[in-house]
């Protein structure tokens, strides 16, 4: 990935397509492309996966809360939705099982009458999943079981409990694992480049991009046959910027998380909590060495600015949590806070938590821009597909979808003796090899090559955190990480987790990048200075201002 070499081919070559977004499904829609042959280009105005897509519960599941919804209002369109997500879930964990794992959650029930509900509910989750199981079948427990299983649950409300199982991932890690794979199949990917307008030719039809480097500020061209609008959220902002008669067709809602000590919980499985005032779901979720609490959904303004929770969501989530687990948080044991909008496709008013989270693609026939839609993580791929469907229609290529049997970057030669090959290689103490395996995957043994090169650079940033300079200069030099936020939000997930730590991170990478990137004393300090302040906002926006002490 040569970013440099991928914006010289991007202004001189033309393309069968143009993505625009590198989220999930932009990213998707690259492999599915670039693997059937197509000459591929993706654009992403901020950071791969920098908006909703690293924003997520990190589970691959089919949904829960829309199959209860499915039942209870008898929504074919919900089940329907719940049925393609279940039969993804398998996928997605095979292709890149290097960031994926099964999950068990474990749902709390204070009566033998919510028992059995739960229990009849998820047994229609486990059929309706078919053949291909994640983990196991769901099962009914006694209420010593359940505590083992989680032993901070509050026993004075629990009667028994019914276990499930889904997936999880590591949603930026695979996001870019996606990227990488494109990459690999052909596929042109430029993080921090803008669409800014469009050209048309004689018929009216999209046939070039103005595009906007963010870092350089430079202004180019990008000519395509089709041109596929994949932004999330921001796809009604695209398709008025193709045709400004269209109407919009986007809602956002609002969702955000809250990071825990993991003592608070200390579990392998998850915690649903099915029940809430508001009608919504919140998961309590081992994730790394944490805890994450999520999420909401309320009714959301659109906006391009990286936000994490109120003081007020704080405190909702803390509630809940407090009412199931015997811990009694509060936000000072906060260490971190996400928040991302959903895309939602409209169908009239109503409340967005239940809007169905399947997708559309759209094709309008004046500027022949192809809009993905709606959807959920765990339906990228689908999503993707049916988006390329498209565009060999218009572009009168006959080929098929083979994604689904694409393992991706970092899952090609890894296996569970991965661990213990690059410990044995390396010599490498177990917090640090396992940190690296379970964001790079066999790509590991690259940032050890790096090491192996260079004695200085296996030093790490911070002595209690397993980050070193090896990994800094193969996530620059490999991955595109171009800014501060690059590195600590998505290549390595520390402002996702622990906000005081990063700040002190960021401290210690921004001397560190700048020498990789040539940046000047000023630059380094603007930049330092800039995600201190963006950092900073958060907390003080969340009500968390001990972190700053």
């Amino acid at each position: 990935m040569n970013r440099q070499a991928f914006l010289e081919a991007a202004a001189t070559e033309s393309f069968d397509v143009c993505i625009i977004g590198g989220g999930a499904t932009g990213a998707g829609a690259a492999l599915d492309a670039a693997s059937r042959g197509l000459k591929t280009i993706l654009i992403e105005k901020v950071d791969f996966g920098a908006a909703t897509s690293s924003k997520s519960t990190k589970l691959i599941h089919g949904g829960v809360r829309y199959l209860e919804q499915a039942v209870k209002k008898l929504s074919p369109e919900q089940y329907g939705m719940v049925r393609k997500a279940l039969q993804e879930r398998s996928t997605l964990l095979r292709l890149a099982p290097h960031i994926t794992r099964p999950l068990q959650l474990l749902t709390p029930c204070r009566t033998w009458i919510e028992g059995l509900y739960y229990w009849i509910g998820l047994k229609l989750y486990d059929y309706i999943s078919g053949r291909v199981k994640v983990g196991g079948g769901s099962e009914l427990l006694r209420l010593q079981k359940t505590l083992e299983k989680i032993p901070t649950l509050r026993k004075d409300k629990l009667f028994t409990s019914v276990v499930y199982y889904d997936g999880q991932l590591d949603d930026q890690r695979y996001n870019l694992a996606l990227i990488q794979t494109a990459c690999r199949h052909g596929a042109i990917c430029i993080n921090h480049l803008a669409a800014t307008a469009f050209g048309y030719n004689n018929h009216g039809q999209l046939e070039t991009v103005q595009v906007r480097d963010m870092l350089t500020q430079q202004v180019f061209t990008i000519r395509a046959g089709v041109f596929v609008n994949a932004t999330g959220p921001f796809a009604d902002t695209i398709r008025l910027m193709a045709n400004s008669q269209l109407a919009p067709r986007m809602r956002v809602s609002r969702g955000v998380h809250i990071l825990l000590p993991k003592h608070m919980m200390p579990s392998q499985s998850a915690l649903l909590i099915p029940q809430t005032a508001d009608g919504r779901l919140i998961f309590a979720i081992p994730y790394q060495k944490h805890l994450l609490v999520g999420t909401t959904d309320d009714e959301a303004v659109l906006t391009d600015e990286t936000f994490g929770p109120t003081a007020a969501e704080v405190d909702y989530l803390l509630h809940y949590i407090n009412e199931y687990l015997d811990v009694q948080a509060t936000p000072k044991d906060v260490l971190a806070g996400f928040g991302g909008l959903r895309p939602l496709v409209m169908k009239g008013g109503g409340d967005t938590k239940d809007l169905v989270r399947d997708h559309e693609v759209e094709m309008d026939p004046q500027s022949g821009l192809v809009s993905i839609l709606g959807g959920k993580w765990t339906t990228y791929r689908l999503m993707a597909k049916d988006t390329v469907d498209e565009v060999c229609r218009l572009r009168q290529i006959k080929t098929e979808c083979t994604t689904q049997n694409i393992v991706l970057a970092g899952s090609e030669h890894y296996d569970h003796t991965t661990p213990i090959r690059l410990q044995q290689q390396t010599g490498w103490d177990h917090e640090l090899v396992k940190h690296l395996v379970s964001k790079y995957g066999d790509a590991a043994f690259d940032i050890a090559a790096l090491a192996a090169a260079d004695e200085a650079v296996n030093n790490r940033l911070l002595p209690a955190l397993p980050y070193t300079l090896a990994e800094l200069q193969y996530v620059v030099q490999h991955e595109m990480a171009l800014t501060l936020d690059d590195v600590l939000n998505r290549r390595w997930g520390s402002e996702l987790a622990n906000w005081k730590q990063t700040l002190e991170l960021a401290t210690a990478v921004a001397p560190a990048m700048a020498a990789l990137l040539n940046w000047t004393t000023r630059e380094t300090s603007e930049a330092l200075q800039a995600y201190r302040n963006h950092l900073n906002g958060m907390i003080k926006v969340a009500g968390l201002q001990h972190l700053l002490a």
